[in-house]
């Protein structure tokens, strides 16, 4: 039996694919434990697997914001949004973070790291340790040849096209920014004996020389020449939660069953916690076109709903996607790739981080339009998803998409990878 430790930092989209992998070594005969914060300890115990901390825990996180919504509406600012999540919410625990993953690794036999678990490489390169990194989304493999959308610099796509050299100068100057914001990382490094970082953490210097595994599959972005070596695109690795209560299964399917398929609004665990005034919107859309709607809120809801509205504080995407008549979601990894399962046509509201790449892939795949989730009016919803459940052709896509990949399970494939990194 081996002993596999994954450290990894984020939302539940972050999480799950982990919980997912983690699941499936279990099922092969080995140990898998999860070093994550503490918001999710339950979520990992529950499924069997080991949880042991990783700093900054929720309490350190929030801080003197006074709750965890005003960490996110920070946090998903479009441009200080990822300078604060490096400068204020990881780099001042990144010697804890370091300890914790070292007691983590104490008797493991791989060390499985997210882009954010800055530190696992250093706790392997003091231990020996194998080492085997992981993307969740194609734009963490930061690309000049196939580059991404990305949110706080949207001019850089732009960019690119006046050629290959003007995009890799910006790229560098961006990991010059990283590496100034990395400088605690640095000191670490320095104060452990180790050599001097050549990439900055958050770019290049994420990528393990022996394996990197790509949480997504082939058909969502063709590998770049430029990907990092030893790359393996597993595919999407598939976890929503824990079985939901027999109470809320009978709320569900009696909703479901009452009426036409509804229009899904979902977004995630972390834009749902500062999505404002988009739930209104999304019901007046929803009554402009004459439609039920299901939203999934992510906290509980307290004010009286329109006829043929109803709201779920959380529903496993696995099971409400399939029966909708359109899916509205933020494109976090997690959830879109629920949604291309589900085979339904997609209207996608990216906020921050990959979730605008994410989306421009499947617009690009011909299942889903896009709207920013900044510009989503009642009005604007309205309109994409009227032109959206008109177009036949798209849902058509949509569905033969879902059928052509149905058999394909990431979470093995990835578990067999690491078994074989032993």
């Amino acid at each position: 039996m081996k002993r596999f430790v994954f450290a990894c930092f984020g939302s539940l989209g972050d999480l799950h694919p982990y919980l997912a992998v983690g699941k499936a070594l279990q099922a092969r005969g080995h140990h898998a434990a999860l070093c994550t914060t503490d918001r999710y300890r339950a979520a990992v115990e529950a499924e069997g697997l080991a949880w042991a901390p990783l700093r900054p825990s929720e309490a350190q996180m929030i801080g003197t914001q006074g709750e965890l919504k005003a960490v996110m509406r920070r946090l998903f600012d479009p441009l200080r949004g990822p300078e604060y999540m490096v400068r204020e919410l990881l780099m001042p625990h990144i010697r804890a973070q370091h300890a914790d993953i070292a007691a983590a690794c104490e008797r493991a036999d791989l060390l499985v790291t997210h882009p954010l678990a800055l530190t696992g490489p250093l706790v392997c390169a003091q231990r020996g340790l194998p080492w085997v990194s992981s993307v969740l989304s194609p734009m963490s493999m930061l690309s000049t040849l196939d580059p991404p959308l990305i949110a706080s610099v949207p001019f850089g796509r732009a960019l690119r096209r006046l050629g290959v050299w003007p995009y890799r100068g910006f790229m560098q100057l961006a990991a010059w920014m990283a590496f100034r914001w990395e400088a605690p990382l640095h000191a670490l490094r320095a104060e452990l004996g180790l050599p001097r970082a050549e990439h900055p953490a958050l770019f290049h210097g994420q990528f393990s020389p022996h394996l990197n595994l790509a949480l997504f599959p082939r058909w969502l972005a063709q590998p770049a020449a430029d990907w990092p070596a030893r790359s393996l695109l597993a595919g999407f690795a598939r976890y929503d939660g824990a079985p939901p209560s027999a109470e809320l299964c009978a709320r569900l399917d009696a909703y479901l069953d009452a009426g036409e398929p509804p229009l899904v609004f979902a977004l995630g665990s972390s834009v749902a916690l500062i999505a404002g005034q988009f739930w209104q919107e999304a019901i007046a859309a929803a009554q402009a076109l004459g439609r039920r709607a299901l939203l999934v809120t992510g906290e509980p809801w307290s004010t009286p709903l329109p006829p043929g509205i109803a709201a779920f504080e959380y529903l496993p995407y696995s099971r409400l996607f399939p029966r909708a008549a359109a899916v509205i979601h933020q494109a976090g990894i997690g959830t879109l790739a629920q949604a291309l399962a589900a085979g339904r046509p997609q209207l996608i509201v990216p906020a921050a981080f990959d979730q605008p790449d994410n989306a421009r892939r499947a617009q690009a795949l011909g299942v889903a339009r896009t709207l920013p989730i900044r510009k989503a009016t009642a009005a604007r919803l309205a309109h994409e998803l009227a032109a959206l459940l008109a177009d036949a052709p798209l849902a058509a896509r949509a569905r033969q998409l879902a059928a052509r990949h149905a058999g394909e399970d990431g979470a093995a494939v990835a578990a067999e990878a690491l078994i074989a990194a032993c």
